[in-house]
Parts: structure tokens; sequence; C-alpha cells
């Protein structure tokens, strides 16, 4: 088996800590818009509004779990780390690959929710157009 270094998971943490930042982001844009809808739900309860807080909750609870991915990720980096640093490089090696594996799925998250919001925008477009 190869020898993994410190350096080699130091790496992921600008990465991860880009991609962290992206999903925060994508979470207060989504707060911002859940208080938006629920002051329009009080004033009108539209079928239209119903099927938006569906849509921006199954968002939220995939950008929860992006997070949560991402942050395993960060946290088994940091142990992977600290396994080479006291001289267990095998079980280093392990962990890393859990790392890399956990970025992989928080990731694919990432590309789950994209076209969802993709189908959520389209229905806007579609509504202009019929306008």
């Amino acid at each position: 088996m190869e020898n993994l270094t410190l350096t080699t998971p130091a790496l992921l943490f600008s990465a991860i800590s880009l991609i962290m930042l992206a999903y925060t982001n994508r979470f207060l844009a989504y707060a911002a818009i859940i208080r938006n809808l629920h002051d329009k739900y009080q004033t009108e309860k539209d079928s239209v509004l119903i099927a938006q807080i569906e849509n921006i909750k199954k968002r939220l609870y995939l950008t929860r779990s992006m997070q949560i991915y991402g942050i395993s990720s960060l946290l088994l980096c940091v142990l992977s780390m600290f396994l080479i640093y006291i001289q267990q490089q095998t079980v280093a090696i392990y962990v890393f690959g859990l790392a890399l594996i956990l970025l992989i799925i928080s990731l694919a998250f990432l590309i789950w929710e994209i076209q969802i919001s993709v189908k959520a925008l389209e229905h806007h477009i579609h509504d202009l157009e019929s306008k």
C-alpha cells in the first residue's frame, strides 16, 4: 500500500471549506425563501404555494444531507491526519478513503438538489411563457 502523508488529506481542506461555504449560502437562501413563502401562505393559501413549499422542503433536506456528509468528510480528513501523526498509516489510509467516499456522496446530493432546483425554475418559466 502507498504511504499517505500529512499533505494529502490537507489538500482537501480548502476544497471542502469552499464547498461548505456554498452549501451554507444555499441554506441561507432557502431560509429566506421559506420565510417569504410562509408570509405569502398566511395571506393566500394557494396550491402553487403549497407545491413551492414542498419543493423547497425537499431541497432543504438535501442541503442538510450535503452538509452532514461534507462535514463528516472533513472530520475524517482531520482524523486521518492525526492517525498519520501517530504512525497509524494503514488505518489512516482507510479513514481517508472513507472521507473521500463521504465527499462523493455529498457531491451526489448536490447534483440531485440542482436537478430539483432546475425543475422548480422551469415551472416559473412555463408560467411566464403561458402569460
